[in-house]
């Protein structure tokens, strides 16, 4: 203990958000609320205060936040940040000498004994205070305290003491010789509102075509953007778009023996036309990719660029550079494997390589590029599989320069890889929300993913299927199970993505003995009726709008678990009470049977008496019922609707 720390009675331990024990930032987005907490203490019974102070990066002085006391020594402050970039945090506590002294004054008074003493030692300590502050501040505390010490009324005394004004300006001061400050500086980086909040449409640019046989263009998806736009999605993603290997390139269904028309998967990228800052030819040119991405911004849509750092046997990384390459013994280069899968027209990066440093560089290169041609959101294909220490440094140079850009790691792995990549700097995530079905599995993850330190970190993006995964209840639900999963991914998560339009059109033919697609649009073009009624997409279209509409939905953080008596019927809340914007959600999860069930409504945490009525206004289907007390009854018949989305309104 240092001489100069022995007036510091106060302990600071326990505090959060950390990651890694404050190594790496926690994240939060524009919009998002952020709650400090830490257990702070001193001996005896004095009054102890606390605040969190914090500054922006580039900003010179710090400003402070008040912590509030909860229970058994346990502080909060809640904050709410405006600007993107990192901020650093630091927790400070300090014994009250003005609060102590104000209870013990009160009590004095009310018990009528006599309190001339006492509103001297209050005229010391806030003339002490006056002399750490300077200006106006100064002036009142120094006034107030010959107030106190030549008071005769002790009644107006008292209230001069307790009075909000005098609290408020002794608030302000702080004694460094009395102050602890945690031994750790925490940082916080601060992401665009799309890291929290977006709406993800993926498709195959090659199959956006009309006219039947022909090889789609960026011009077609120009003219898909309107449908993308009408349906409410504001991040339309495609899969790779550069030229595709010509060596080892694979036929339908991933058949080793493709004939001279099949197109080839996208993920083999590369070919003697070019690589990764090249694209097919068949799709167009990169002017024509530029002005796709100026005309989907135009409606609100921003272009997810599909970045998979691998290459086709064909591609010029593998004649130029060499070295970047793991080589086997008989010549040739080792392609990907996850057996049984083997991937022939594919070959990984070596990141042992003694030349990664130019490796890595040059993959940085290929988000610069895409970066100046617009692009602000890449998906990452199988980040899990490249080095750590790629990710973390690729991410951090980027956003240096364009904090802007966004991250979503397509990494389907175990729990701590994936939590990894969150934790070095993926702004979203693909998650096992795919296989999460019954409720508890559901009611499990969300608590896991909400209700636990991997929110500062690890941010779901909900995918009801993929290119790569058909899930056997889409397979066996049909319809149901679409608009039921659907339902459950955009609103238990602010962010979810689908693939389309196979998901819109109930596309669910499964391949033999896989949990894939049969005759996958990743191997073959297909062409789309883009124009088709789907009862699927006009659920899809409503869900979307409501998501803009209600503020509830546009954070994940916020989800309540409610009770229900039937293990069919999941319940939860999702609320803004800063927008007064309250959503009851309650889904069936039988895709063939009608459910009913008793839910137990979350009243005190919306702030309703239980006697008071109150109103639930279903936005999904328009209907309206009046409720009053915690448990109320429902039935969702899935063919009709699987689910309430209940709009909560309070009647006087």
């Amino acid at each position: 203990m240092n001489n100069k720390d022995g007036r510091k009675r106060v302990i600071i331990t326990n505090v959060g958000p950390q990651v890694e024990e404050g190594r790496l930032p926690a994240r939060r987005a524009i919009g998002e609320s952020i709650v400090f907490s830490a257990d702070i203490f001193g001996d005896g019974h004095d009054s102890v205060a606390a605040s969190v102070i914090y500054k922006y990066e580039s900003d010179q002085f710090w400003e402070q936040i008040p912590m509030q006391f909860i229970i058994n020594d346990r502080w909060e402050a809640r904050w709410t940040p405006d600007k993107i970039g990192l901020y650093e945090y630091r927790f400070t506590g300090w014994v009250d000498h003005f609060t102590t002294w104000k209870k013990g004054l009160v009590k004095k008074f009310e018990a009528g004994q006599d309190i001339a003493v006492e509103l001297k030692i209050g005229a010391e300590i806030l003339q002490e205070a006056a002399g750490l502050t300077s200006g106006e501040n100064a002036s009142l505390l120094a006034g107030w305290a010959d107030s106190l010490s030549t008071a005769t009324d002790p009644q107006w005394a008292v209230d001069l003491a307790i009075s909000d004004d005098v609290a408020r300006t002794v608030s302000t001061i702080r004694y460094t010789d009395r102050t602890t400050v945690f031994d750790h500086t925490f940082e916080l980086e601060i992401e665009r509102k799309k890291a929290a909040f977006s709406s993800w449409y993926e498709l195959f640019p090659r199959s956006a075509s009309s006219q039947p046989g022909q090889h789609g263009t960026f011009r077609d998806v120009i003219n898909l953007l309107p449908k993308v736009a009408k349906m409410g999605f504001d991040i339309l993603y495609f899969p790779p778009i550069h030229p595709i290997g010509e060596m080892k390139r694979k036929g339908k269904n991933n058949s080793l023996t493709p004939s001279d028309t099949d197109p080839g998967s996208p993920w083999a990228i590369g070919n003697r036309l070019g690589g990764h800052k090249a694209v097919h030819p068949e799709l167009g040119t990169i002017e024509d990719f530029v002005e796709l991405v100026e005309n989907a911004k135009k409606l609100d849509i921003e272009v997810a660029m599909d970045i998979a750092y691998q290459c086709a046997p064909d591609h010029p990384y593998v004649k130029e550079h060499p070295q970047w390459f793991k080589w086997r013994p008989d010549g040739t280069v080792q392609y990907a494997e996850n057996p049984p899968k083997r991937y022939e027209d594919i070959l990984p990066f070596d990141f042992e390589t003694q030349d990664w440093e130019n490796m890595w560089q040059e993959l940085k290169s290929v988000i610069d590029f895409w970066i100046e041609k617009g692009v602000n959101v890449f998906r990452i294909d199988n980040p899990h599989t490249k080095a750590f220490g790629f990710w973390q440094w690729l991410i951090g140079e980027v956003r240096k320069s364009h904090p802007q850009v966004l991250f979503l790691a397509e990494a389907f792995t175990r729990p701590r890889v994936m939590e990894r990549l969150g934790k070095i700097g993926f702004n979203q995530s693909y998650t096992y929300f795919t296989w999460r079905n019954s409720k508890w599995e559901l009611e499990q993850y969300m608590n896991e993913l909400t209700k636990t330190d991997q929110q500062y970190y690890f941010r779901p993006n909900f995918w009801p299927n993929t290119p790569d995964i058909l899930p056997h209840h889409l397979v066996e639900g049909g319809e149901n199970a679409h608009i039921t999963r659907l339902i459950l991914a955009a609103t238990l998560s602010s962010n979810y993505g689908l693939y389309g339009p196979v998901y819109e059109y109930g596309v669910n033919t499964p391949h033999p003995g896989k949990e894939e697609y049969t005759d996958n649009e990743k191997y073959e073009i297909k062409q789309w009726d883009w124009d088709r009624y789907s009862r699927t997409r006009e659920i899809i279209t409503r869900i979307n709008t409501i998501r803009k509409q209600n503020t509830a939905l546009q954070t994940t953080w916020n989800i309540e678990i409610a009770e229900t008596d039937n293990d069919m019927v999941m319940c939860y809340l999702k609320s803004d009470p800063a927008q007064n914007n309250a959503l009851l959600i309650v889904v069936n999860l039988d895709y063939f049977n009608t459910q009913g069930a008793h839910i137990k409504v979350p009243l005190h945490l919306l702030g309703i008496r239980y006697d008071q009525p109150y109103a639930v206004n279903d936005v999904l289907s328009g209907e309206k019922y009046y409720w009053q007390g915690e448990y109320n009854f429902v039935q969702l018949n899935p063919y009709e609707m699987p689910a309430h989305i209940f709009k909560i309104e309070t009647l006087n």
